[in-house]
């Protein structure tokens, strides 16, 4: 598959129409300064996710991140 190459600013300042496109399964790499910083992909179908903790079930709303590090 080819990778489409875009800037760090086009990503930050469209990055609404190119999540739509990653879910239709293209690839970006992403340049600034014409290096490459990283590559955004979708997921692959084969991975299984699951929902290790769900904090809405604790507190409607979730938790604030700061509660949860005081915990640990």
């Amino acid at each position: 598959m080819n990778n489409a190459i875009i800037g760090l600013k086009e990503l930050r300042e469209n990055v609404e129409a190119y999540a739509s496109e990653i879910k239709k399964g293209k690839s970006f790499i992403v340049v600034r300064r014409s290096r490459p910083l990283f590559k955004i992909s979708p997921p692959d179908e084969e991975e299984n996710w699951e929902t290790v903790v769900d904090f809405t079930k604790v507190k409607k709303g979730g938790i604030f991140v700061k509660d949860l590090l005081s915990c640990l």
